[in-house]
């Protein structure tokens, strides 16, 4: 229902910029890697594949390899983050991708090509030290 009158909306800590995400069974995810969720809504560690949605930076080292899906669970923050281009000269991200999608390729690395994998975010640089990525 509308409101009718003022309200104190709660704001998540961090303005959502870190998340608690149930992690995927005999996921292994490395602190400072790329993390997606799966279809179930499970973080594992970024890999080239379709249907994934990228959730953002591991802030924690988590092995579940011994676990079912949510027994452990990783701090994720949401952000820009720079990852290493592709080394594939093809496919490689440069500055005509800024403000454009960009793709995984695993949990570290981005590329321009879309085929056979899942969106990353968007090129916000690119630099002698990697892309810019903005995942929110």
């Amino acid at each position: 229902m509308a409101l009718t009158a003022g309200r104190n909306t709660p704001e998540l800590a961090e303005g959502g910029r870190i998340v608690v995400l149930p992690v995927a069974a005999g996921a292994v995810i490395y602190d400072g890697g790329l993390v997606v969720l799966d279809a179930s809504g499970n973080a594992k560690a970024a890999v080239k594949a379709e249907g994934l949605t990228a959730a953002g930076r591991a802030e924690e080292y988590v092995d579940n390899t011994g676990g079912a899906a949510g027994d452990k669970t990783v701090k994720v923050r949401r952000g820009v983050f720079v990852w290493d281009n592709t080394t594939v000269a093809a496919n490689k991200i440069k500055a005509e991708h800024v403000l454009k999608d960009c793709y995984i390729v695993d949990d570290c690395t981005v590329t321009a090509l879309a085929t056979g994998s899942s969106r990353a975010g968007k090129v916000i640089a690119v630099t002698d030290d990697g892309v810019a990525v903005e995942t929110l």
